[in-house]
């Protein structure tokens, strides 16, 4: 039997897809939660569950044991790198894992103040092979983190001004990431953006969403002090998150998140999900209770 490849984050919405993606090539996969309970829940007989948290170093001899490929993928409540993420990242490279997939972030490499930019310093300099899978804007990000502001609120509250932004769908994200896992050697020392086939303002993306749902989603266009109380008020983000988040928001407001590659049609031979597909296909994610 061939070496599992290790998916951290195994029940999110990225991590599940590039599982899927794993077992449908015919790979073992060992797929990683904090509760075990909740990647057997997920995945049945067709994954190895296994707990892995990051601060807790009772359970990365489990997780790291017999692996050689990871996909590696940041709590989104971890942001001290050096402190909560990189002992865990030695023990994996101790027990013998060779390369890491990293999920990123669009742009990391000029965005120093990201904890995804410390972890790709890491990388660089840990003596393992490395791929970076820096996406833009996930679409999905609507259905869960914004899902209430569109569902409830019929608002879009997020800081991004003017900006025009590639989103993309998980499925790509997690497609070219698969790609890297399942060919290490193409991709060692890579660095993959996979984005959309185009940028779009969030006043695009309120009309699109205008139209699919047949009721009126405005843009509020709030400044970083107003979307951070409403993110602490209702979207009940750790302040954490909130500061991560609002880095995120800064880059499309700068002008800088709206970048196009083709990265997703040169590894996976096929044409990036469109915003408008994608939220057609997901529809009744926003439909009122």
């Amino acid at each position: 039997m061939t070496a599992p490849i290790l998916v951290t984050g195994a029940t999110g919405t990225i991590g599940s897809a590039v599982v899927r993606d794993l077992l449908a090539a015919g790979r073992n996969v060992r797929a990683a939660s904090v509760r075990t309970a909740d990647a057997a829940a997920r995945f049945g007989d067709a994954a190895d569950p296994v707990s892995l948290d990051f601060t807790d170093p009772a359970t990365w001899e489990d997780a790291f044991d017999g692996v050689e490929t990871m996909f590696l993928m940041r709590p989104p409540h971890l942001s001290k790198i050096d402190r909560d993420m990189v002992p865990a990242l030695e023990a994996a490279k101790t027990a013998g894992v060779k390369h890491m997939v990293l999920l990123s972030l669009q742009g990391a490499e000029s965005t120093t103040v990201v904890p995804h930019a410390k972890i790709e310093g890491w990388l660089r300099q840990s003596g393992l092979e490395w791929t970076f899978v820096r996406p833009s804007f996930f679409m999905e990000n609507l259905t869960t983190t914004h899902l209430t502001d569109v569902r409830d609120r019929d608002t879009l509250m997020v800081p991004a001004g003017r900006g025009a932004t590639s989103f993309v769908a998980a499925s790509d994200v997690a497609a070219v990431a698969s790609a890297a896992l399942l060919d290490p050697p193409a991709h060692a020392g890579r660095a993959w953006t996979p984005t959309g086939a185009e940028a779009l303002t969030y006043e695009q993306i309120a009309g699109t969403l205008t139209a699919v749902l047949h009721r009126r989603i405005s843009y509020a266009k709030p400044g970083v002090i107003r979307y951070a109380a409403h993110a602490r008020k209702h979207l009940d983000m750790p302040w954490a998150m909130v500061m991560v988040t609002i880095a995120i928001y800064s880059i499309a407001r700068a002008g800088k998140a709206g970048g196009l590659t083709e990265d997703v049609r040169t590894v996976t031979g096929r044409e990036p999900v469109t915003f408008a597909d994608w939220a057609a296909s997901h529809a009744e994610r926003w439909a009122c209770g």
